[in-house]
């Protein structure tokens, strides 16, 4: 276990050195340290056997698939027998041991191992015909590609996604105008399902084991000793406790007390007889397997009065509804407000104000109405914007019915737009936070993003504003004034037009040769020509640039700010060819700016060393780094920074 820790360690160290390099133009450690590290990494998974899916030293790739195939289970999996009585899980055990665990509240996945290696990964489905989903299993945070372990071996688990990634998720989902999921397992169900893994990858999707359906007996009759091989082989399982009849109840209550730190969404515990030869014997029913049954929590329900409904406008226009009701005690906090998500929720529980509902909280975490008993449904929708006063749209977007604010100059939308306009992939305007917008915005400064580039003509306001000075004033303005010099696809991004990335500003800008007025006269026929852009991007594309106010502000912006030149290859001489990078450099100041220069040719540079990899560029190719060896191993040419130029300059 410790050498598991160790590598764990490595792992996340050595990624986050990554994404500190590649993404965000930082190093926080040297080449040097880093090939230290990997070769120990490597080590590690040679002497193990183990090699999990966020190792480093993987680079599968991507994978997309047209559809997921269907995949009958060998043996049918049923779901559990529930009981919401603590009691009935002291008769249910009787005089044997049992586990007690986690109920994950995610999507139940069958991995299958052959000779050491991931095979299959396949979704419960209806209990007997699930889903392949191979292509998402190797990109979930920690399941194992390599184990040290012949023949087959098949695990059942459950794939999650933390309370805090959900929240991230949503808000990324928010800010580009698409519909937030509800909860996590919805959120999971839909990452698990994708047809791209590029998608799943990354959403943080945690696997845990909970039982073994082949080779069980090898690891021995008790079933927690089986969860013990596992995690001895890389897995990570569900977190268990041995109960008895006697300990039982009070293992419940220790699991209820953990619940409200738990960072993931649990439904309930799993209690299961801890002999597999016990448990061979019993059976099942038409339902439900007979050694094991659910505890699922007990919503402690409260009846209150609906006093109000609460319109909140979101980031991208959408008029958030909160349910307002005379406070009540839940799971020993006092609640007040619960989120309706949306019209057709308003619509279904026919909500009006001064109806009795009941509410409780999911999961023991999140409020929620479980029922409206009087159904007046009387309740009006917001006929105005709460944050601008605009008129109201009532939107039916796939079968859900949304109440949207269209106006581009509401405030409650500025605020993001502003936040977006300035961070490190649009303006980069350092200093410029959040806060720092409320306030502006407050002091009637700022009404749009242009109104930045004139904050000059509010200097001794400023200076005397609480958290300012004229320390951090000038600083504020010289970041400013740093930002007007920038580039193209910077600042198309930084415009912040839905569905939108800095990846497809780029493009944009490499399809138009850099040229604005080309880009905001281009039809939807000539956007969809763009390689990477579909339906959706190009009418977002197409209506941002048509839109007068939006080209208004633009021109306004265009007053203050100056386009770098970049040089752009006609020819992409660099298109398909896939490059890394290492080590010190001479004739460019750092990798990134080489990265930039074969990005402006149509060529790819990747962080780590693959089967795709055309060319390794090392100044020391006689090294024995680790990228050096990864790439004598695969074929892959190493060449210096004079050959590079040579061959592509």
């Amino acid at each position: 276990m410790r050498n598991m820790d160790e590598m764990k360690n490595l792992i996340n160290l050595l990624n986050e050195a990554s994404k500190a390099y590649y993404q965000e133009n930082r190093e926080i450690m040297t080449d040097r340290e880093y090939d230290k590290l990997y070769d120990k990494l490597v080590k590690l998974e040679d002497e193990t056997g183990i090699v999990l899916s966020n190792s480093p030293t993987q680079n599968v790739g991507f994978e997309a698939v047209e559809n997921l195939k269907k995949v009958a289970h060998e043996k049918e999996l049923l779901s559990l027998d529930k009981t919401k009585q603590p009691e009935a899980l002291r008769d249910f055990l009787g005089e044997h041991e049992g586990i007690l665990s986690w109920k994950l509240d995610g999507l139940t996945v069958v991995l299958k191992y052959r000779e050491g290696r991931l095979f299959q990964a396949v979704t419960r489905g209806n209990g007997q015909i699930g889903e392949d989903v191979t292509h998402n299993a190797r990109y979930f945070k920690n399941v194992p590609l390599k184990i040290p372990f012949n023949g087959e071996l098949t695990i059942r688990g459950e794939a999650v996604i933390s309370y805090e990634d959900f929240e991230k998720l949503n808000e990324q989902l928010e800010m580009a105008g698409a519909e937030k999921y509800k909860n996590p397992r919805n959120l999971c169900s839909g990452t698990v399902r994708q047809l791209d893994s590029a998608v799943s990858a990354k959403r943080n999707v945690t696997f845990f084991a909970f039982g073994i359906m082949l080779a069980q007996t090898e690891f021995g009759d008790k079933k927690s000793d089986g969860l013990k091989r596992l995690n001895s082989l890389g897995f990570v399982s569900v977190d268990t406790v041995s109960v008895t009849a006697s300990s039982v109840e009070g293992a419940v209550k220790d699991f209820e007390g953990k619940i409200k730190d738990f960072p993931f969404a649990s439904d309930g515990l799993v209690l299961t007889f801890n002999s597999i030869s016990h448990s061979s014997k019993l059976g099942q029913t038409s339902k439900f397997p007979k050694d094991s049954i659910a505890f699922k929590w007990k919503d402690e329900i409260r009846e209150t009065v609906l006093l109000d409904v609460e319109w909140n406008t979101s980031r991208t226009g959408l008029i958030n509804p909160v349910a307002i009701f005379e406070p009540v005690e839940l799971e020993g906090t006092t609640v007040k407000r619960a989120s309706l998500h949306n019209v057709s929720i308003i619509e279904d529980l026919q909500l009006g104000i001064g109806d009795t509902i009941k509410v409780y909280k999911a999961n023991m975490i999140i409020p929620q109405i479980a029922e409206n008993i009087t159904k007046s449904g009387n309740l009006k929708l917001a006929p105005l914007c709460p944050a601008c006063g605009a008129e109201s749209v009532l939107r039916n977007n796939d079968g859900v019915k949304e109440l949207i604010c269209e106006n581009p100059n509401c405030k409650a939308q500025l605020k993001n737009a502003l936040v977006h306009f300035v961070s490190r992939d649009a303006m980069n305007i350092e200093g410029f936070s959040e806060s720092t917008a409320e306030k502006f915005m407050e002091k009637g400064f700022i009404e749009n993003y242009t109104d930045i580039f004139k904050l000059e003509g509010h200097r001794d306001e400023i200076v005397n504003m609480e958290g300012f000075g004229e320390k951090s004033y000038e600083k504020l303005i010289n970041a400013i004034e740093k930002s007007k010099k920038v580039k193209l696809y910077n600042f198309i991004y930084a415009l912040g037009i839905k569905h939108v990335g800095l990846a497809g500003a780029k493009l944009l800008c490499r399809h138009f040769a850099n040229n604005l007025s080309a880009i905001a006269a281009a039809k939807f026929e000539e956007l969809s020509d763009i390689e990477g852009f579909g339906e959706v991007i190009s009418q977002s594309v197409s209506g941002y640039f048509q839109n007068e106010t939006n080209m208004n502000l633009i021109n306004e912006a265009l007053k203050f700010i100056e386009f770098e030149k970049e040089d752009l290859a006609a020819d992409a001489k660099l298109k398909g060819i896939t490059f890394v990078i290492t080590g010190d450099l001479e004739g460019f100041e750092n990798r990134n700016e080489l990265k930039e220069f074969i990005e402006r040719l149509g060529g790819k540079v990747a962080s780590s060393i693959s089967a795709k990899t055309s060319f390794l560029i090392n100044n020391n190719p006689a090294s024995p780094s680790s990228k050096n060896k990864k790439a004598r191993e695969l074929g892959v040419q190493v060449i210096t920074e004079n050959e590079f130029n040579e061959r592509f300059s």
